[in-house]
């Protein structure tokens, strides 16, 4: 885990400080070889320009269409829950299975490949999943942050075959899509595709242009392709697995949240959400970023300052210091936020957040290099939550979880709930 920068600074950090401040190159380039210079790894020019570029693959026009995806993997995911409860397994580890069904969305939505990986074993998965495990234990290991010793070692030799599987299957995916492109009538082809909405994120990426019309290289789809499905994966499977643990700890609210989906759905078929039911869910949407504040999924960024940035109390960060930012520190911080271990969602009530700083609550970071998928993210965290507790009470396990932050927020040895079905029509 990085160490917390101090807080009383971090809370007055202004946004206009992101502007100057580079990624830390030292952790991050432990995922280079397998993501390349895609959005979460470049600096710069290069990434000023793919940011314009890939701005609109995250428009809501094309996330609707993803909606059906979404419902799609959670009930998935959820005929297995009941399959194994009849068994007699009511206790699940929520990592195990979200992980699974937000890896299973992704490769729809990023290649609307369909790998059936909740039910079987998947070989490309399998890959993300261990790249993902490698680059944490590796950060973990000081000697092992020099290249040439970790690529001696078995886990070395281990990454660089998952990475050669993780860009074989990427490439062929692009190779293939480039031949069914036309050479003519470009804007027919999007049209017609977003009408049958089968438009995927390898659509948009080989069909955007810069201002001066220049396509995105293969090189350069293979790395935004890839730096998604390892960025939306992990951090929406911590999300959403702490959100279940949170509510399982505060029946009123699961409940409430219930409620809430239920009369929305109460002259519908209950078995799907739609895009205009998200902005009718207010509580639970206030139930989720309670959980993102008290368990964000990313605890800590890395910054370089490319210019001196002066604190508000006069003090001066020097260029080229790299700076460690504690968003679990922010989140946590009681000059910032009352009783900050405390579980409230009212926190989030629209007239409680009006004199508070947008800083208080950067799960997604902040400034101009905030997570690019953001509402990507929130709207499928809120359709498998809605759907969840509609057919299923989640209650504590025996155990109290440790929190354990790697790349992303985790529990050790899984984040275990008991988890019961609900009948048809129950409160």
């Amino acid at each position: 885990m990085f160490p917390s920068a101090p807080q009383t600074e971090l809370a007055h950090w202004s946004p206009g400080h992101a502007a100057v401040a580079l990624k830390d190159v030292v952790f991050y380039s432990f995922l280079k070889p397998w993501l390349g210079d895609g959005l979460l790894l470049s600096a710069g020019d290069k990434w000023s320009c793919h940011r314009r570029m890939l701005t609109p693959a995250f428009h809501f026009n094309i996330l609707k269409p993803y909606m059906k995806i979404f419902n799609d993997s959670t009930n998935v995911m959820h005929a297995k829950w009941q399959r194994l409860i009849l068994e007699g397994n009511t206790s699940l580890d929520m990592f195990e299975h979200v992980s699974l069904m937000t890896l299973d969305t992704l490769q729809k939505c990023v290649f609307s490949f369909d790998s059936n990986c909740q039910e079987k074993p998947s070989e490309y998965i399998a890959a993300i999943l261990e790249l993902s495990a490698l680059v944490a234990k590796r950060n973990q290991q000081l000697l092992l942050h020099m290249d040439f010793l970790f690529h001696l070692t078995p886990d070395g030799r281990r990454f660089r075959k998952a990475c050669r599987l993780v860009h074989d299957f990427t490439d062929a995916v692009i190779q293939e899509r480039r031949r069914t492109l036309p050479e003519h009538g470009i804007d027919d082809f999007l049209q017609a595709k977003a009408k049958s909405k089968t438009l995927d994120f390898i659509d948009v990426l080989l069909l955007t242009k810069d201002e001066d019309g220049k396509t995105l290289s293969d090189e350069d789809i293979r790395a935004e392709a890839d730096t998604f499905m390892f960025e939306g994966h992990d951090t929406t499977a911590s999300g959403l697995s702490w959100i279940l643990y949170n509510l399982a700890k505060h029946p009123e609210y699961q409940e409430r949240c219930r409620q809430e989906v239920q009369e929305l759905l109460r002259d519908r078929d209950p078995t799907e959400i739609e895009w205009d039911d998200l902005a009718q869910l207010p509580f639970l949407t206030m139930c989720i970023k309670e959980s993102l504040r008290l368990h964000p999924p990313v605890t800590v960024i890395a910054r370089c300052c490319t210019q001196d940035v002066v604190l508000s109390d006069g003090r001066v960060i020097p260029k080229g210091v790299i700076c460690l930012i504690s968003i679990f520190g922010i989140h946590h911080n009681p000059a910032v936020w009352q009783d900050p271990e405390v579980y409230d969602p009212f926190r989030f009530d629209p007239e409680n957040i009006k004199d508070r700083s947008p800083l208080a609550f950067i799960p997604f970071s902040a400034g101009p290099r905030n997570c690019i998928g953001q509402t990507f993210a929130m709207s499928e965290m809120k359709v498998a939550l809605a759907l969840t507790l509609l057919r299923f009470r989640v209650l504590p396990d025996h155990a109290e979880p440790r929190r354990k932050p790697e790349l992303i927020l985790r529990a050790e040895g899984g984040l275990w709930l008991r988890v019961e079905p609900l009948r048809a029509g129950a409160r």
